[in-house]
């Protein structure tokens, strides 16, 4: 048995922790190719298969996420006899604090945690924030970690404006990549950034590949072979970690270097390789993506008008019956472009738009400063500025105080309605500033159920119990109304939203 190995079995892991086999094989020739690694994991009947990779200087690891305490055992394959047969065996302990396993899909439409907590993601993007400075990577994380946000998507390949030194293979530009091999230090950099998200219980939804290299890196255009093999790679060192989410590409449609055979090989690539089945999508750009491709656990989607549409999200809920993020709907900012110029009320109107749906929305910022091009969330990170960001935190109180199981579009008059039929209702108002609503909801509640009723202010993110427990009463075939005719007072303001919680 290798000493680097003993060290390992030495310290227990946690359950949904890491467990990582380091071990020491051949340094020559080229190992990224040439040396097949893997090892069993096994607890009783249960068997995970990873695969192993090499991190440079003679030293292979694989890394693996045990998800059930007790003792797990484990052997080697390799088709080097140094790396072949080793056996061992480590303890698996219990969930610390802030550890609630790995996010899935649950309720068909919702998120959950292994531990059966609920999940509501409350995003951002800010793809490129792995590969800036020291200083810039600080900053994102202290906005990170004061802001609501528990999910970010971030790229993997570096893009046109990431000005950065580090790339995932060796050379130093476009016309000197080794594409055979893999280089470390990149992967060292990522994996860092990585950790701390996990440390802050953010998931991290990781983006494969992107339309942004403009010819700069020329990682456009690398072989179908190479991006496979980039893939299983990825899989190999990030898979064992609990919060990362795959995403293929980002807006695939605008790469036009793949056909759409590849993106399909891509989606059963992984589904092959990650022995854990983690959440992966795929975001689209102009071409909307067949989101009911098996390996693709919820949809990605790009659209800044349909979520603004209550119907157009109910009809991607019911077309894909999968989860839907809209992780572009446009962004906070000050740009010229549609896509950067939303105000921080709109932002956060399409926000609770998704949330009554039963769909969920990113947010990002896009900020132009003088000449600098790169200086946005979107890009870059660093500190956040908008006027959205709080109010999401506010809304993700409101999804976190509702229906765990999540919650869904109910049918309303004229009046954009989500919820659960019979038992909690949210009535969202957005633009419009009615003075008053009386009470008026779609069919579903038992004559003389009681309720109780707040108002709540999504901009000034302020809840106001409406006084007293209103009785209801059905009214013809499709409305439940106060039994007393109550009319809610409300302030003619946009944004407002009326919570109903049944009692009985």
């Amino acid at each position: 048995m290798q000493k680097a190995e003993r060290q390992n079995e030495d310290q227990g892991v946690e359950r949904w922790g890491i467990f990582e086999l380091v071990l020491e094989g051949p340094a020559g020739g080229n190992p990224f190719v040439e040396v097949s690694l893997s090892a069993e994991f096994r607890k009783g009947r249960r068997v995970f298969v990873p695969e192993g990779f090499y991190d440079g200087e003679g030293v292979y690891k694989v890394r693996f996420m045990p998800d059930e305490e007790g003792v797990w055992r484990y052997r080697t394959k390799s088709n080097k006899r140094e790396l072949r047969g080793v056996t061992g065996e480590f303890l698996c302990t219990s969930a610390r604090a802030g550890n609630h396993g790995p996010v899935s899909v649950r309720n068909r439409h919702h998120f959950g945690y292994a531990d059966g907590q609920a999940y509501w993601p409350v995003g951002t993007t800010c793809y490129g924030w792995a590969l800036k400075t020291a200083v810039k990577k600080r900053q994102t994380i202290a906005s990170l970690r004061r802001s609501p946000f528990n999910k970010i998507r971030m790229i993997v390949m570096p893009f046109a404006g990431s000005r950065t030194r580090l790339f995932p293979f060796p050379g130093k530009s476009r016309e000197d990549w080794d594409f055979s091999r893999f280089d470390p230090r990149f992967f060292h950099n990522y994996e860092r950034c990585l950790r701390q998200l996990m440390a802050l219980g953010i998931e991290a939804d990781v983006i494969f590949f992107h339309p942004y290299d403009k010819g700069r890196y020329g990682f456009d255009m690398v072989p179908h072979s190479v991006n496979i093999r980039f893939l299983r790679y990825c899989i190999a060192r990030f898979g064992a970690f609990r919060h990362v989410w795959w995403s293929i590409a980002n807006e695939f449609d605008f790469l036009r270097t793949r056909k759409m055979s590849e993106w399909d090989s891509f989606g059963r690539a992984i589904a092959k390789h990650d022995p854990y089945g983690k959440l992966c999508s795929i975001h689209n750009g102009a071409l909307m993506y067949n989101n009911q491709q098996p390996w693709i656990t919820h949809a990605s989607i790009q659209n800044g008008s349909a979520v603004a549409d209550f119907g157009r999200a109910r009809i991607y809920r019911d077309c894909f019956r999968k989860p839907v993020i809209y992780d572009e709907v446009c962004y906070e900012g000050n740009l010229r472009v549609r896509w950067g110029n939303l105000s921080g009320e709109e932002m956060t109107h399409r926000f609770w738009q998704g949330y009554i749906a039963g769909t969920y929305v990113g947010h990002s910022e896009s900020w132009r400063k003088g000449l600098k091009r790169d200086s946005s969330w979107l890009g870059s990170g660093g500190k956040l500025e908008g006027k959205s960001w709080r109010r999401m935190g506010f809304l993700r109180r409101i999804m976190e105080e509702g229906p765990q199981e999540g919650i869904g579009p109910v049918d309303g008059d004229d009046m954009c309605v989500g919820g659960i039929r019979g038992r909690y209702y949210v009535v969202y108002f957005g633009w419009e500033k009615p003075g008053r609503w009386k009470v008026d909801l779609p069919r579903g509640v038992p004559d003389g159920a009681r309720c109780r009723i707040d108002i709540i202010d999504t901009w000034d993110m302020k809840v106001k119990p409406v006084r007293g427990v209103i009785t209801l009463k059905t009214k013809g075939r499709y409305h439940v109304v106060g039994a007393n005719g109550e009319v809610i007072r409300l302030p003619r303001r946009p944004f407002m939203a009326i919570r109903i919680r049944i009692l009985d």
